[in-house]
This record gives C-alpha cells, sequence and structure tokens, in this order.
C-alpha cells in the first residue's frame, strides 16, 4: 500500500441500494435486490464486509423499494455503522440518491458501491487497491473496472478506454470498450458542485468530469460478478465455486 493510502483513510461510503431490481424478477417482486442471495449470503452484505475491512466506520444506504426489509438487514451491522438515506417519497437515482446524502460525508472523500455488485477478489481487495490509486489533486471520480471481456453475466459492449495514466473515455458509439465499470468508486464532493437537484444519473458526473480531465480508472483484480438476472445468480455461483476449488 503506498504512504498516502495508508494516511489518507476513506471514512465513509455510499451504498446504492434503492434500485427497484426490474431486470431480476421474479425474485424481486417480493425480495428487495440487495438482499437477493449469492451463495446463501446477501449481495448488500458482501460489499458493507469489503467497507468495513477497508476502514469505512459509517456507510450511508439509500432505500426506496422494498425499503423496511433493507432497513431491518442492515441494522443490526457494526461495521460500518450503517445510516438510511430514505428515498420511500421519490426516488432518486444514483447521482440524486448521492447527492442528498452528501452531508454525511464532512467533505471528505467517499467510496460508492453498487450493492448489486460483487467480486472474486485477486491478490489484494479491491478497495485497498482503489485507496493506494487515488489522488485526491488530480481525480473528481476514480471507477473499479472490469475487462469486458472477462465479467460473469455481463453482455454489453464496455464503458470506457482508458490512457496510459487511467484517465477515462467513453466508449466510441457502435464499438466494442475494453472496460466497464464495476459497481465501485471513490469520490470527491467537488464532483457534486453545480449539480442538478432531484434525480439524476451518476452518468452526468462521470461525463463532466471527462470534459474537466478528472475521471479516472483502476483495473480491477479478479474477477467481476454482475448479477443483474436470475439467471446470471447462477453464473455468479459457479465462479465462486470454482475459485474456491
Amino acid at each position: 500500500m503506498s504512504k498516502h493510502a495508508e494516511t489518507t483513510p476513506i471514512r465513509f461510503a455510499m451504498v446504492l441500494a434503492a434500485g427497484l431490481g426490474t431486470r431480476m424478477r421474479p425474485i424481486t417482486n417480493t425480495l428487495p435486490k440487495p438482499l437477493v442471495p449469492v451463495c446463501g449470503k446477501a449481495m448488500i452484505d458482501y460489499g458493507l464486509d469489503r467497507l468495513a475491512a477497508a476502514g469505512v466506520e459509517t456507510a450511508v444506504v439509500n432505500v426506496h423499494y422494498l425499503a423496511d426489509q433493507v432497513i431491518n438487514h442492515v441494522s443490526a451491522r457494526i461495521q460500518p455503522q450503517v445510516i438510511i438515506s430514505d428515498e420511500r417519497e421519490r426516488l432518486l437515482d444514483t447521482g440524486g440518491g448521492i447527492a442528498k446524502a452528501l452531508p454525511y460525508f464532512q467533505g471528505e472523500p467517499f467510496f460508492v458501491y453498487n450493492s448489486d455488485s460483487t467480486w472474486i477478489e485477486g491478490t489484494r481487495p479491491n478497495f485497498e487497491l482503489l485507496r493506494a490509486a487515488w489522488r485526491p489533486e488530480a481525480m473528481d471520480i476514480l471507477l473499479m473496472l472490469s475487462p469486458t471481456v472477462r465479467a460473469v453475466g455481463y453482455d454489453g459492449a464496455g464503458d470506457f478506454t482508458i490512457d496510459p495514466v487511467g484517465r477515462l473515455s467513453r466508449r466510441i458509439e457502435k464499438r466494442i470498450a475494453p472496460f466497464a465499470y464495476s459497481g465501485a468508486a471513490i469520490v470527491h464532493p467537488r464532483a457534486f458542485d453545480d449539480a442538478p437537484t432531484g434525480a439524476f444519473s451518476f452518468n452526468l458526473l462521470f461525463d463532466r468530469a471527462i470534459k474537466s480531465g478528472k475521471l479516472f480508472g483502476m483495473r480491477m483484480e479478479g474477477q467481476w460478478l454482475h448479477v443483474g438476472t436470475p439467471d446470471a445468480i447462477r453464473e455468479a455461483e459457479t465462479a465462486i465455486a470454482e475459485s474456491a476449488a
């Protein structure tokens, strides 16, 4: 771990758990997507456990769909401490949900974690790698990226290309990009300066950071498990079993 990572811990995290999970139906007719089990463990717990191991003290979890189930599930956690950001009256999308929670982060950079994302770790934990790669003077947002062709359960065309210093550009239309955003990031609060009010996508801030040269990426270790559909659960469980064999 770099000296900078050792002296600059990231104490806060935003866990995105408010989505409707429509592609996971019929499972999500009665169960919110963050609580869908993979190998017997709720997806949100993979992330919360890893955030705790990375030294995160407080995680803000936003809720909307079947919110009481999520609240009850995380209420017993001690590490990290969980604060609920309630969006039951209005779903704010990814960007708006983070913006609502910004006061909890005390002006400090924070992790963002999509609660329906998980991965098989490599030689070092990926949150540790993200923290070690973070350079707040140069970056507004640092995304964890998976090679598009190696992701389990992912059938998209990728999201980004990356230059030699780690700066990102969007995929060119009708082409396949080498990297996909894998649902974990570090964000500086200044990325939200002059952001819209209400509901908006986190992707809007990616595009703004690209224009200012402050969107960066880090290639993850291990293997990303994109668990977006019932079939993808089986693929993820197979990959986890094979990695443990």
